[in-house]
């Protein structure tokens, strides 16, 4: 492997209780009750707030609808983040694997569904600039399709320089992971930052489950 691409919500930053309590509050309000497990994992994580929006409504929202209620979720979650200062960090092991990323040069990115308010305030808020180029970071734009459509990954990895079958994706949403395979990732990760090892075992396209980032097996790199 050549290169690395992490999804970051639930990966990078184990925030997806957050988002969890965010989107139940407004599946509540949009269709009168919240969201149960099994829909977030399928219907939000790795998906956009369009997706999740016409999915919770069962109709196509307008620009400025999904514009109003994304904004007005998306302002609670960071503040929910700024509130919660315990947790408000990196995955564990993430800061040392990514010093070790940087120092060794292996080429490195995001890939993420947040929108750009999102990821400009992690930028700002975890100063990611020290490890990522933050031009080849690949964000929900309005244009690119939700995982598990593969167009995110395929997007990643060019901005990388990089054939996909080279790349090593880190991800913990079900849409994300399918998603990978379908870009055809040549090496696939679930981290179980939320859910069970169990419910990742039984995904066959996945190679390895870590529960942190000080459990990444860093012989994995070919130019190291």
């Amino acid at each position: 492997m050549k290169g690395i691409i992490f999804d970051f919500n639930g990966t990078l930053f184990w925030d997806s209780q957050l988002h969890y309590d965010a989107w139940r509050m407004f599946s509540e309000k949009l269709r009168g009750y919240p969201f149960t497990d099994d829909e977030m994992r399928k219907y939000m994580f790795g998906r956009t707030n369009k997706d999740i929006i016409e999915y919770c409504t069962g109709e196509t929202p307008s620009d400025e609808l999904v514009t109003k209620l994304a904004y007005e979720k998306e302002s609670l979650y960071r503040q929910q983040c700024l509130k919660d200062k315990d947790s408000f960090k990196l995955a564990p092991g993430a800061v040392e694997f990514l010093n070790w990323l940087t120092q060794n040069n292996i080429p490195r990115t995001i890939a993420t569904m947040s929108e750009w308010q999102n990821v400009e305030f992690y930028i700002k808020e975890f100063k990611l600039e020290k490890w990522f180029d933050i031009d080849k970071i690949v964000f929900s734009n309005g244009k690119i399709k939700g995982k598990p459509d593969p167009e995110i990954y395929l997007i990643a990895a060019e901005n990388l320089k990089l054939s996909p079958k080279d790349c090593i994706v880190i991800e913990d949403a079900i849409s994300g992971l399918e998603s990978a395979h379908r870009a055809n990732i040549g090496k696939i990760i679930a981290i179980a930052s939320l859910e069970p090892h169990s419910l990742y075992e039984k995904i066959d396209y996945v190679d390895k489950i870590i529960d942190n980032f000080y459990q990444f097996d860093k012989t994995i790199f070919n130019n190291i």
